[in-house]
């Protein structure tokens, strides 16, 4: 019997580390689509502004990523 519950564990494994990496990535994914989108809005209504922008977008794409590969190592320890 424990035999049976050992090997249905191994055949999730798979199945889990493509939820957490999946469903972890989703949050990032948005996070930075709406980064995006908000600095070209900027940009759009104030060209000049762009250096301003620029910087401040990278940090927090940056953050946002961060997310996503806290996710792919959870899903890589599993």
């Amino acid at each position: 019997m424990e035999n049976t519950a050992v090997s249905a564990a191994v055949n999730l494994a798979p199945l889990a580390k493509g939820l957490a990496i999946g469903l972890g990535a989703i949050g990032p994914g948005i996070g930075i689509g709406m980064i995006g989108k908000g600095a070209m809005e900027a940009i759009g209504r104030n060209p000049e502004a762009s250096g301003k922008v620029l910087v401040p977008m990278l940090i927090v794409a940056a953050f946002a990523e961060a997310i996503a590969i806290y996710a792919l190592v959870v899903a890589f320890s599993i």
